[in-house]
């Protein structure tokens, strides 16, 4: 299996400018509720996951469209610095609402704190801003994320069945809530399970070449008694599978991911990864998004649910959706649903296009 570098191209046409624009009417807006459509998002990085150069802008856009919203869409390519400017030019511009996935809690804290001194309503997309004081909270129920991926894991094949398992975990970074929200998840699963002992506990910080490093310090240390590795996203999942392969063991050791990423559903038609988890990105674009527009036009929704800000314990009004666990059962879904297309799942080389024939993806 190929091993994938997703921000390759990407860096070149996002850098520190807007990934897209949409705008579905040329008036000019004011300020005001009653009249400004103006919404600004704040990506992370090209990076962590292929999400946020693909799936998450063309919904977003594609939203914005609906809603006749003027938006402009930026990414920070992981700087803390370059999405304080971009939120910056976003207030300049005369954003009314602004979206922000942080890149950790305090620089995402000052963005909302100057958002919120210049009349603007700030919506924590995905990830939820620690001492912030965001409006709003749209993301996915993450600590289910966490236990579907723990779940998911006890049934690998490699593992089923077994008496004794030992395990290492990847987490995410430290300085994304959604992080640690998965780990708390997976963690009371695996936990609690019969037999199942984790040997280590490392920290890949979204980063396929951080993860990398960390896997081959665990394989080296504890070599056959690992059986099974909790790792935290589909990107991460990849290094480890490449350290695997170099060892002749991949498909041997259970692997877990998210974001069912096209490299991510690649592994497992291949069995190289038991399982992805798929966060259709319409539960929080379709929803954020109409959300601003109708903050917009002076309307305060009530959200179905509430989150706690671990930082300050004030409850933040919360929109969230509900996560499927990907394996080879239903591999093809995130195609079917336009999340991923069959060229990017297919089309790399004759292994791909004969799973995805074998799966029928196409």
């Amino acid at each position: 299996m190929r091993k994938r570098i997703y921000a390759a191209v990407a860096v070149a046409t996002v850098a520190a400018t807007a990934l897209a624009g949409c705008s579905s009417s040329s008036k000019s807006s004011s300020s005001s509720s009653s009249s400004n459509n103006k919404v600004g998002i704040l990506l992370p990085d090209t990076a962590s996951s292929p999400r946020w150069v693909s799936a998450d802008p063309k919904q977003i856009a594609a939203q914005c469209a609906v809603y006749k919203l003027d938006c402009k869409i930026y990414n920070a390519n992981g700087s803390d610095a370059t999405q304080e400017q971009q939120n910056q030019q976003l207030i300049s511009w005369g954003a009314g609402v602004i979206m922000l996935v942080d890149l950790d809690s305090s620089s995402g804290a000052a963005i909302e704190k100057l958002d919120k001194s210049k009349g603007v309503v700030p919506i924590d997309y995905d990830r939820l801003t620690q001492g912030g004081g965001a409006s709003y909270y749209v993301s996915f129920d993450n600590v289910k994320v966490g236990e579907d991926q723990g779940k998911a894991l006890t049934q690998c094949s490699q593992v089923a069945g077994k008496s004794g398992v030992g395990y290492v975990e990847i987490d995410g970074a430290s300085t994304d809530n959604n992080a640690t929200l998965f780990a708390q998840g997976y963690n009371s699963v695996l936990g609690s399970q019969p037999g199942w002992t984790k040997l280590d506990d490392g920290n890949g910080n979204w980063s396929a070449t951080t993860a990398q490093s960390v896997f081959q310090n665990q394989l080296g240390k504890y070599g056959s008694k690992i059986n099974a590795v909790m790792v935290a996203n589909d990107t991460m999942a990849q290094s480890v599978i490449n350290v695997l392969q170099q060892q002749g063991l991949a498909g041997k050791v259970a692997v877990s991911g998210q974001d069912a990423s096209a490299g991510g559903l690649d592994n497992i038609m291949a069995g190289t990864q038991c399982f992805s988890i798929y966060k259709p990105v319409a539960g929080e674009a379709d929803v954020a998004v109409k959300l601003a527009s109708q903050i917009l036009a002076g309307q305060k929704p009530t959200a179905p649910a509430t989150v706690t800000d671990p930082s300050n314990g004030s409850k933040v009004p919360a929109y969230l959706a509900t996560p499927t666990v990907i394996t080879t059962a239903n591999v093809g879904l995130p195609v079917k649903d336009g999340y991923e297309t069959a060229a990017s799942v297919c089309d790399t080389n004759s292994t791909t296009k004969a799973n995805c024939a074998k799966y029928g993806i196409s």
